[in-house]
């Protein structure tokens, strides 16, 4: 999701939260009044879910792309680390008592993705965590960084530049604007690009123009690849991590282990030991707050048992049978691209809105995005497709969305 803020001109503003509730509070009461927000549900077969006694729709809306949030596997491994444990979580700081589970899942997690790994309860966490540490010096070598944030970059990194803006000149580009960050790679010694690996809204980062920079110019690169995790790589590295080799010491990735990881937390990649010991020492959501409850620690374990098996790869497969199974019937700009949220721009916020509802009286969940999540006048359908989707739930899909575009006409 983007926080899409406008600026003051008389002060420098990170948020205008204040202004944000006055332009989107009729838009956010609308789509409450139409019953497609915040809904309560319960889980079925595949992607369909109850909302109701007897109401069952299809799920375009969660972002488990893998179809894993339901494996047996990862639920029978938190019911039985459960049991074994008879503890859901300890009230301690990560700094002093941890489950054993802890470190072996932080063990495994660093095999596979062929990093070092310190795991969080959220992507949202690991962010809080390594943000102001880069914003001080501390992974540029006492250097502050230039701080430069993609114009889309996730709201839960966006929200830190207030912060953050203490100890960094804060800066924002044009969405994958190479040239631009280049231009500010010329002008300061010092600077690290703030992005989305896969962003939430449709379309990625360009990460091998992004390491031309890191080589030329020593740009430090921390990249939230929440979105990408698990769709792409032999091990489910990421979108990100497969096209880096080696973080070393100016790369830090954030990615959930949720989505398609398909359990749930978070985790920061890092390339050094010394970024480790100052994450595990002075990052205050690690030093003075719990980290991932014991159920979701089982959960991952054993997601990263099946993310070491062919059955990873398959999902893989069916996922991209899925998108181009979409891309066939309902093109976008993002068509082709390989990654599994399809953004079908509507324009005005209400008119996503009822567009949404119809969805959902035919039997489908689809996501209504309008300011602030998108640009004012840029609301759109957020489609998150998955491997458990059948070929014959995206054809339906598509058929309601052409059928209901064409009656608005």
């Amino acid at each position: 999701m983007v926080m899409s803020m406008e600026s003051d001109v008389n002060k420098q503003r990170f948020r205008n939260l204040a202004s944000v509730i006055e332009r989107s509070r009729s838009d956010f009461d609308y789509a409450y009044s139409t019953g497609i927000m915040t809904l309560y549900a319960r889980s079925l077969e595949h992607r369909h879910v109850e909302i109701g006694p007897g109401r069952s729709v299809i799920d375009f809306a969660r972002g488990s792309y893998l179809g894993l949030d339901n494996h047996p596997l990862i639920v029978d491994a938190a019911i039985a680390a459960l049991a074994s444990y008879r503890s859901i979580q300890w009230s301690g700081a990560r700094t002093r008592l941890n489950f054993s589970l802890t470190g072996d899942l932080e063990n495994s997690l660093s095999e596979l993705f062929d990093a070092r790994i310190v795991v969080y309860s959220l992507v949202l966490t690991a962010n809080m965590s390594a943000l102001p540490l880069l914003a001080c010096g501390a992974f540029t070598r006492g250097r502050e960084p230039v701080l430069v944030f993609d114009q889309f970059a996730h709201a839960t990194l966006a929200y830190h530049k207030a912060v953050l803006a203490e100890d960094a000149q804060v800066l924002q580009i044009r969405h994958n604007d190479v040239e631009e960050l280049e231009g500010i790679c010329q002008k300061h010694t010092c600077v690290a690009y703030i992005c989305d690996g896969v962003y939430s809204m449709g379309g990625n980062a360009p990460i091998s123009e992004l390491l031309r920079l890191q080589e030329r110019y020593g740009l430090f690169i921390y990249i939230d690849d929440a979105h990408g995790i698990s769709i792409r790589g032999r091990h489910g590295q990421g979108y990100a991590k497969s096209q880096i080799a080696d973080l070393g010491e100016n790369t830090i990735i954030a990615a959930s282990l949720s989505k398609g990881f398909g359990a749930t937390g978070g985790v920061l990649m890092l390339g050094t030991d010394e970024q480790e010991k100052l994450l595990r020492r002075y990052a205050v959501p690690h030093a003075f707050s719990m980290g991932p409850d014991l159920a979701a620690i089982a959960g991952a374990l054993a997601s990263a048992e099946i993310h070491r098996s062919t059955e990873l790869g398959e999902r893989q497969a069916r996922l991209s049978r899925v998108i181009q199974a979409f891309d066939e019937r309902t093109p976008t700009q993002s068509s082709g691209d390989g990654m599994p949220i399809r953004m079908i721009p509507i324009g005005e916020s209400r008119a996503a809105v009822d567009t949404a509802a119809e969805l959902l009286r035919r039997g489908f969940y689809v996501a209504a995005a309008f300011y602030p999540t998108v640009p004012r006048d840029k609301a759109a359908l957020r489609v998150c497709l998955t491997a458990d989707h059948s070929q014959d739930e995206v054809a339906q899909l598509c058929a309601s969305i052409r059928d209901i575009a064409s009656a608005r006409q």
